[in-house]
């Protein structure tokens, strides 16, 4: 049981530091090397439990994004109406983003940079499908604006990274006010108008 904790253990200094390395050096400045050093395990341990660089970052970009969509969903319940389940969705992505900084930065290089293989970005979006399908039942009530997802997500929750960034740099300090009113804005965005009149 011990050797088992260690194994577990030795695996998840080498996440972290992983982690840590490609938010502060970049993909191509995070050699093998330096990730067993900050993980302090000899470079032969992290073969045994990846192939190599880029599969370490491949499972660790999973890992992180199943982390990240399970808080996110959490308390969703598809039951909801769409604006229910989009505010309650997108205000606990804005809870993990700005309070889970090290990793939701991990997943904003991962997300903006050539640094995952194109399975393990699918996988990553796979985890999306509660927000996805919320998209699809949204456009089929004609609550959302009939526009890809990939534009719905860039204009609705793309927006907590650059927040996220921000407050990181120390040029923004974020009240539950700003979260209100970015949420208002996200909505806003999305939202099919209704002409009344």
């Amino acid at each position: 049981m011990a050797k088992l904790q260690k194994s577990i253990d030795k695996r998840d200094a080498l996440v972290r530091a992983t982690i840590d390395l490609v938010n502060n050096n970049g993909f191509h400045a995070t050699p093998i090397s330096k990730i067993a050093k900050l993980a302090n395990v000899s470079p032969a341990t992290i073969y045994l439990y990846f192939d190599n660089k880029q599969d370490l970052v491949n499972k660790v970009y999973v890992e992180v994004k199943a982390v990240f969509t399970d808080y996110a969903f959490k308390t969703y319940s598809p039951t909801m109406t769409v604006e229910e389940g989009f505010e309650l969705i997108w205000k606990r992505i804005a809870d993990f983003k700005l309070n889970q900084t090290r990793e939701s930065l991990f997943l904003a290089q991962c997300d903006n940079a050539p640094i995952i293989d194109e399975a393990s970005r699918q996988a990553g979006i796979s985890h999306l499908k509660p927000l996805l399908d919320l998209w699809h039942r949204g456009k089929e009530e004609g609550v959302i604006n009939e526009i890809s997802d990939y534009l719905l997500y860039a204009y609705s929750i793309n927006p907590l990274s650059f927040l996220m960034v921000m407050q990181q740099r120390g040029v923004l300090k974020i009240e539950a006010s700003d979260i209100e009113q970015a949420y208002q804005a996200a909505w806003n965005s999305i939202k099919k108008c209704t002409n009344n009149g």
